[in-house]
């Protein structure tokens, strides 16, 4: 496998609007190492949501292609396509996008039970990984009964149990407040530092730049800028 974890040429998107489009992404061309974490930083409507949408294979581009972990995604059906960010993405989203019914530790332990998994391991990986983010003694708990930080932090066990080697992550940090923010960042740090995963980081929040290997600049559907940089090591413990 390359060290690119994740590579796109000429991602062209457009949106209808009444009776004319709008360009959201215009030939972009974009990669992402393993062991990176990569920054996707730029104004509201500047097509930086999209663009993630387009490399995680949740929104088909009018142009271009991606190649994820040496598979040309857009070439895949539906069903395989489903299947590859089964086995190989992590998504994290602003929204904790979480099943009211469940525990904690069924929210994890479910993804790993579609993966293949059987439930005594899925249930023994479930609690290692919410132990990882500091919910092992939360781990029976609903999302009701849980703050906003606990939330976020549920989503990313869930989308760090799999050990996926590409991580999605969508505003991560906007709901958050700044200590809750700081375990956030550990955490997708330690995904690509110590799991080598790419992760790929869209947000508005510059409390995150500084933890970044890379940002990338996007205005207007074009990439402006892309810098690489030393990233400071996350404060405090894993917990």
């Amino acid at each position: 496998m390359s060290k690119k974890a994740i590579e796109a040429k000429g991602l062209s998107k457009r949106f209808k609007t009444g009776r004319s489009y709008v360009e959201v992404l215009k030939a972009i061309d974009f990669d992402a190492d393993h062991g990176d974490v990569t920054m996707v930083m730029g104004p509201s409507g500047s097509g930086k949501s999209t663009l993630v949408a387009a490399l995680s294979g949740l929104l088909r581009p009018d142009t271009g292609d991606v190649t994820a972990l040496d598979t040309k995604i857009w070439k895949l059906s539906s069903g395989r396509m489903d299947k590859f960010r089964l086995d190989h993405c992590g998504f994290i989203f602003q929204g904790f996008n979480l099943f009211p019914a469940q525990t904690a530790l069924q929210q994890v332990s479910t993804v790993l039970r579609f993966k293949g998994q059987d439930a005594a391991a899925a249930k023994a990986r479930a609690k290692v990984a919410l132990d990882e983010v500091g919910l092992g003694h939360r781990i029976n708990q609903r999302p009701a009964e849980l703050s906003g930080g606990e939330k976020q932090r549920v989503a990313i066990a869930r989308a760090l149990a799999k050990e996926p080697k590409l991580i999605f992550a969508d505003e991560p940090t906007s709901a958050l407040d700044s200590e809750n923010g700081q375990v956030v960042i550990r955490l997708l740090h330690r995904a690509a530092k110590e799991h080598g995963a790419a992760v790929i980081c869209v947000t508005h929040d510059p409390r995150l730049q500084s933890f970044a290997d890379r940002i990338i600049h996007i205005e207007d559907g074009r990439i402006l800028d892309d810098v690489r940089q030393t990233p400071s090591a996350p404060t405090g413990a894993g917990h």
